[in-house]
């Protein structure tokens, strides 16, 4: 069956990993993956297309696939002009709803489809597929790049600190948790490390996968991840699919212009922070931003300043507890301040 979790990247490419789906041609047999097909692949990439990319979150609530019925609701009336999204997203969940409460007597079912009917079939399913478009703009950090407060200076300083320490400390896997599209994951991954490269803004994640494609990157892998509310475990007795936490540890994670949004903008306290590395990670290449940088600025500007304990002081001191300092470089051109941690042995 094709399910979308039997999809993986390797190598920067797309691999149908369950060699158990694969059947033998029988003449006459229908396609029986047709309907799950259309359920993890069709609908929510026409979803994301049409209507909004961040639909591709229903598939957390749906693992067996968006139900077409949803699918055809949400998806905008001129949809039912495009002959592929109507066939098999529109007319097929009307199908379903007909038949849903119908009994089915399987000695009198004569139903079958020629072999030119189901290559038919596949044929419009992949021109559907591949006519779906989504260009990746709009979005809050879809361009940080263009409108961050760093100097160019400042920018390849710490492109260069990524560079030598990971290929100081060879890792052979890296999660980099706030990777934008992905410029500091490919220094990370420079060292031959396969590199994970988070995002909470899927415009960022999928200019990141086009550099992929376009470079043919085989060791850099884009994905969407929100670390405030990180993928679950799910499935039956949530031990179907592992969560983002039950992936790791890695050997190293970069966290990047990440950790003010994480203390000021989502209130989590510097201790739990560190914990919470320190659970994912041997080695830690973390950027503080003092209060003082314009980008921290901008978050306070909206509400009041709680924060007594974000100071360099404070972050030191609580990240201490669970990592040694093992290297700190002042960002040249910047306010911040650039660490790599080392994680504490359990006692």
């Amino acid at each position: 069956m094709p399910s979308a979790y039997n999809i993986q990247f390797v190598r920067g490419k797309a691999c149908l990993i369950d060699t158990l789906s694969f059947e033998v041609y029988k003449e006459g047999q229908p396609w029986v993956a047709y309907k799950q097909f259309c359920q993890h692949f069709l609908a929510p990439l026409a979803l994301m297309a049409y209507r909004d990319v961040r639909l591709s979150q229903l598939l957390r609530v749906y693992i067996d696939g968006v139900p077409l019925d949803l699918a055809s609701e949400l998806l905008p009336a001129k949809t039912k002009f495009n002959f592929g999204l109507l066939t098999h997203v529109h007319i097929h969940a009307g199908a379903q709803k007909r038949y849903s409460d119908k009994v089915v007597d399987a000695r009198a079912s004569t139903s079958r489809m020629s072999r030119q009917a189901l290559i038919g079939l596949i044929e419009s399913l992949e021109n559907t597929v591949k006519k779906l478009t989504w260009k990746p703009a709009g979005t809050e950090w879809g361009d940080y790049y263009e409108n961050t407060n760093y100097t160019d200076s400042a920018f390849e300083h710490k492109k260069q600190l990524v560079h030598e320490w990971a290929a100081e400390k060879q890792p052979a896997l890296v999660w980099d948790l706030g990777g934008n599209t992905g410029v500091f994951s490919r220094e990370a991954a420079s060292s031959d490390a396969f590199t994970v490269s988070f995002d909470i803004d899927p415009a960022a994640v999928e200019q990141n996968y086009r550099t992929v494609r376009t470079k043919k990157d085989q060791n850099v892998l884009p994905l969407v991840l929100d670390l405030t509310n990180p993928s679950p475990a799910l499935g039956w007795d949530n031990n179907e699919r592992d969560s983002f936490g039950a992936r790791g540890p890695v050997d190293m994670a970069l966290a990047l212009a990440v950790i003010h949004h994480l203390a000021i903008s989502n209130n989590v306290p510097l201790p739990q922070l560190a914990n919470f590395f320190a659970a994912r990670c041997k080695w830690l290449v973390i950027e503080f931003v003092p209060k003082s940088d314009s980008q921290v600025q901008k978050l306070l500007t909206s509400r009041e300043d709680i924060f007594p304990n974000y100071t360099r002081e404070g972050f030191e001191s609580a990240f201490s507890a669970c990592f040694t300092i093992r290297k700190s470089e002042s960002v040249r051109d910047s306010e911040r301040t650039l660490y790599l941690l080392e994680r504490k042995k359990s006692s």
